[in-house]
């Protein structure tokens, strides 16, 4: 394989590839796209070739009648007919890409700059809140309600689907049919203010079952931390008023300002997507956020020594 396949057919793969599709809508997106690159293709190989054909291969006059077919037919009837079939084949897929939920509803709101995701099953009174991570089930088609605060933002996971703007002040909708279990990444794809580029979120698709017992495990309260650190953590959160900002159910921590930190560490990413979920990296987060994120509303907490740090961060990573 040359070089030049490797490059063209690696960026075709990975986590947020619209060209990899996981799910039944990024599928026809797919779709489109290879129809409309053929149809591409085949009119510059027609415009190309009356180019060379009328410049190079035969180097002589035309008459008049054979200088209208060649404008008329090869550059006004055939790229109708062409794009005519390509409209057509786009128009035909649309009703499905707007298809209603049958399954799961789940409720995102953007906010600065990170996720609030709210899933809401049928049979429960209320929204199992988690944060910057969108868990799906395969097998059905989920419904997924779109709002935002403060500014537009725009929710797209090309391995899934196509993207929808979400609006401050109104309710947006999409839906989306998994097919492929497997982590995916999503990003905000409409300019919103300094971290645009740093507001991503893991996509994580999950077989029905599997998807059924985190959600039950999402929805209990956080365990209480066990070992000296983690409890000495849990006071330094306490003290430091985390919890006038964040919620950890079970806890008197109830903030609705920043993300819900129930379950913090059984998600994949942390700040949105911009770093692991490592000791390392929630320290790094903890001391600096700015740092890491331009214009993060959450304060920085460089003034607390490095065992306050460590006991703090041991305590967020307990909380699974």
């Amino acid at each position: 394989m040359s070089l030049l396949t490797i490059l063209a057919t690696g960026g075709c793969a990975g986590q947020q590839s619209v060209l990899d599709p996981a799910g039944r809508d990024a599928e026809v997106l797919a779709t489109l796209f290879w129809w409309m690159l053929g149809g591409a293709v085949v009119l510059w190989i027609l415009m190309n070739g009356i180019l060379f054909y009328v410049s190079r291969a035969k180097e002589r006059e035309f008459s008049r009648r054979t200088a209208e077919l060649f404008i008329i037919g090869g550059g006004i009837v055939f790229p109708t007919v062409v794009l005519a079939v390509l409209l057509s084949y786009a128009l035909s897929e649309m009703p499905r890409q707007r298809d209603l939920g049958s399954g799961l509803t789940v409720r995102v709101v953007g906010e600065s700059w990170w996720w609030r995701v709210e899933y809401l099953p049928d049979g429960w009174d209320t929204p199992i809140v988690s944060a910057n991570e969108l868990r799906l089930p395969t097998g059905s088609r989920s419904e997924i309600k779109l709002a935002a605060n403060g500014v537009i933002h725009s929710l797209w996971i090309p391995a899934l689907g196509g993207k929808t703007d979400m609006i401050p002040g109104r309710e947006t909708r999409m839906s989306l049919e998994p097919e492929t279990p497997g982590d995916y990444r999503g990003q905000c794809t409409e300019f919103c203010g300094e971290s645009h580029a740093l507001m991503a979120f893991g996509a994580v698709v999950m077989e029905p079952e599997a998807f059924a017992d985190w959600l039950d495990k999402q929805a209990q309260e956080a365990a209480p931390p066990t070992g000296t650190e983690s409890i000495r953590g849990r006071e330094v959160f306490a003290a430091e008023g985390c919890g006038g900002c964040h919620t950890v159910r079970g806890t008197p921590a109830d903030g609705l300002v920043g993300p819900d930190l129930t379950h913090l560490a059984d998600r994949r990413t942390l700040a949105a997507g911009v770093l692991p979920m490592t000791e390392a990296a929630m320290i790094d987060w903890l001391r600096d956020p700015e740092a890491i994120k331009p214009g993060v509303h959450m304060p920085a907490y460089g003034h607390l020594d490095d065992a306050d740090l460590s006991a703090l961060a041991t305590y967020l990573l307990g909380l699974t």
